[in-house]
């Protein structure tokens, strides 16, 4: 079952497909939905991608396609296939094919974080303009890359890491790991015999070691940001 707020976006975006071929910007669906920021959008976004409703087409910039539709529980190529076949009564002229909103999200930046030694990485106020192409399901935020200890794995100093909140990870994913609860840092994490072993991307760093309790994983990788000067 979907919420209310969702089968509203839902429905929103459906019959500005039906009506224009043009799904509506994010800026559109935060004022049809009276949100107060365009986070609660992509949180409803997110929402129904998971659900199956709704999907980001690859290789295009913040593109949204409805798979499925607001008030049936299966996709619309089945329904159709299931639905008896009838002739139409009168032609009409077919629709264009929808061309998907682009838009960007405005996600968190919560200070910089280590890519060398640990550094704190702290809660703010400032936000990172995001494609939304870049954001998968979840909650996410951002952190600036300070080091060089990631540059094998195509991290620089410099760079937006976008993060998906999360707090486990599987062996060899890049995670932003909490260190004794003070110091955050951007590593591998990989376990071995019964320790926690950050590892970096750098051959001119050593692999840092601590105990299980000592780390806790507070988001995994889920994208880069760049900015060329």
């Amino acid at each position: 079952m979907l919420t209310r707020k969702q089968h509203e976006l839902l429905t929103f975006i459906q019959n500005r497909l039906e009506d224009s071929g043009i799904s509506p910007s994010f800026e559109e669906m935060k004022e049809a939905l009276d949100l107060k920021s365009k986070s609660g959008v992509h949180r409803l976004i997110s929402a129904l991608e998971e659900r199956g409703f709704i999907r980001r087409l690859p290789n295009r910039a913040r593109a949204l396609e409805v798979i499925r539709e607001p008030d049936t529980a299966s996709p619309r190529t089945a329904a159709r296939a299931a639905a008896p076949v009838t002739p139409p009564v009168l032609a009409t002229p077919s629709r264009p094919a929808p061309r998907p909103a682009n838009d960007v999200i405005e996600v968190p930046l919560h200070g910089r974080i280590a890519a060398g030694a640990p550094i704190e990485a702290h809660e703010g106020s400032s936000v990172l303009p995001v494609p939304a192409a870049l954001l998968g399901p979840g909650e996410h935020y951002a952190l600036e890359v300070s080091g060089d200890s990631m540059v094998d794995a195509g991290i620089l100093d410099g760079d937006f890491a976008l993060i998906r909140r999360t707090d486990v990870a599987r062996d060899g994913e890049i995670v932003v790991a909490l260190v004794r609860g003070e110091e955050a840092t951007l590593k591998y994490l990989r376990r071995e015999k019964g320790m926690v072993r950050l590892d970096p991307a750098n051959a001119a760093y050593d692999p840092q070691f601590y105990t299980p309790g000592e780390v806790q994983v507070q988001g995994k990788l889920a994208g880069l940001l760049r900015r060329y000067h």
